[in-house]
């Protein structure tokens, strides 16, 4: 397993249950203590449950409070109605910080199998000395550009991105959408809330010199709370980054190598699945593989499975950024907005 984070992980932990014998390398000397939150969907828990770490997932995170899409002027544009997705899906939408996540994760395999601070350059060695490399090392894997070269390379989706979390208790999060920008909050809990900021800039715009001044400047005069939370931000933990997708592969796998997570499909953020469909894919690969004596026929199996599903929702992720960086017909964009909110979340 090349990379150790929540794919990679997981991958892990799937394997071994399906009789494999399992190491994963990650290049951090250390799993992560500070991080965002990430909502986890239903489907993903259940992928969580079938890897036997759901439960405490689940007592370790909190139920994702519901909220609106506004405009700057904080009037309404449409209410994000997570009771009705409890009601179809059986689960809500679960609230777990990135770290918790991969301590979780990570305690579910045997220290021996996880192999910090062991970065992998070169994946080509890997095939002599395992019957499966899976890689599982994010949106610039080796593994991938081992597989492809640099043809289906990262995109770029046109924004750049701010996030961090402040020490503020807020009761609804919710997203606020206005010409070309858009800024996010999600109440965390323990006095906690994780924020977002997207704006559409051209690639390569030069970072600003005072991150802090600079999202003032952006979303200051918005409504309340978003001024409030630009106070509490301190400077430290503000992350800026351009937001890219990968061009859609033709396939996940060749050989005894697969591809999972953000090595497979990374998408932009918008409709916060890039965790949760690492997840379902690690779950599938593992049940592809259990019992499997032809390991490229199982892995084609998975590929199968997961190619075009991923896809399609990191292209609704994609649609879902450029609709809300839109700065004209804004009437229209709100329209659509209610429409796809209406239609539920991506399967």
């Amino acid at each position: 397993m090349v990379g150790g984070g929540i794919g990679g992980l997981a991958a892990g932990i799937g394997l071994r249950a399906a009789g494999w014998e399992v190491t994963v390398r990650e290049r951090s000397a250390a799993l992560p203590q500070t991080g965002t939150g990430l909502g986890i969907w239903p489907e993903a828990m259940r992928a969580l449950d079938a890897l036997g770490v759901g439960d405490e997932v689940r007592r370790r995170g909190s139920r994702q409070a519901g909220g609106s899409i506004r405009r700057p002027d904080g009037s309404r544009i449409a209410t994000i109605d997570v009771d009705r997705l409890e009601r179809r899906h059986g689960e809500p939408v679960h609230l777990v910080t990135r770290p918790v996540l991969l301590a979780v994760l990570a305690g579910a395999l045997p220290g021996p199998a996880l192999r910090l601070g062991e970065p992998v350059t070169d994946p080509l060695p890997l095939r002599d000395a395992y019957d499966l490399v899976v890689g599982a090392d994010g949106i610039n894997s080796v593994v991938r550009a081992q597989m492809y070269g640099g043809r289906y390379p990262l995109r770029y989706a046109g924004a750049v991105a701010w996030r961090g979390v402040v020490d503020l208790d807020l009761t609804e999060g919710g997203e606020t959408w206005g010409r070309g920008r858009k800024f996010g909050l999600t109440p965390a809990g323990s006095g906690r809330t994780n924020w977002y900021a997207a704006v559409r800039l051209p690639e390569g715009h030069p970072a600003p010199p005072d991150d802090r001044d600079e999202l003032r400047r952006l979303f200051g005069d918005w409504h309340r709370p978003v001024p409030h939370v630009l106070d509490a931000l301190t400077g430290e933990g503000i992350l800026r980054h351009e937001i890219h997708d990968l061009t859609p592969l033709p396939s996940y796998v060749s050989g005894r190598t697969a591809l999972l997570g953000d090595a497979a499909h990374a998408m932009t953020p918008d409709l916060g699945q890039g965790a949760c469909q690492a997840l379902i894919d690690a779950v599938a690969l593992a049940d592809c593989l259990r019992g499997a004596g032809d390991v490229p026929a199982a892995l084609r199996a998975y590929d199968g499975r997961r190619r075009r599903p991923t896809q399609r929702i990191a292209a609704g992720a994609r649609w879902a950024g450029r609709l809300a960086g839109v700065r004209r017909l804004l009437p229209v964009r709100d329209a659509l907005l209610r429409l796809a909110l209406a239609a539920g979340p991506p399967a």
